[in-house]
């Protein structure tokens, strides 16, 4: 049996859909894999994090935004860029404190809420295969 190396083994992401009066919090990803895609706040769980934990210590740093109660739905299983391999967790956060600010400017272009009838395009890979396993209609009604 062979050994896989450290650098080839899936990656726990988590990514926080935070929803305003039937809209949702999407950047537009720079930098990192991803640059010009659209996508929820979010980052890599920490050794030690529970989800909703890293859940919130990404949105407060990307976005200044404090979350108040956290679900956790469902998760996606996402090859990007025919090397990375991403395990993501989704936090849904309907509640919070403050307004998104651009706290991580060489990571994200700035802070949009869209509608869920006209999203930004491109969206990043796990928000995609969110969408097909959540489906439209579920997402709207968060």
């Amino acid at each position: 049996m062979s050994v896989i190396p450290e650098q080839n083994r899936p990656k726990v992401g988590v990514g926080v859909l935070v929803v305003k009066e039937g809209k949702v919090l999407f950047g537009k990803r720079k930098g990192a894999h991803g640059a010009g895609e659209w996508s929820l706040a979010g980052g890599h769980l920490e050794f030690g994090e529970t989800i909703e934990e890293c859940a919130r210590r990404e949105l407060l740093e990307e976005t200044g935004l404090k979350a108040g109660d956290i679900a956790v739905g469902p998760w996606t299983s996402d090859i990007m860029a025919g090397n990375k391999h991403y395990i993501t967790f989704f936090a849904i956060v309907k509640s919070f404190v403050g307004e998104p600010s651009l706290l991580e400017p060489h990571k994200c272009e700035g802070w949009q809420w869209f509608d869920w009838d006209k999203l930004p395009d491109p969206l990043f890979p796990p928000v995609i295969s969110l969408m097909k396993i959540m489906g439209l209609k579920n997402l709207k009604s968060l």
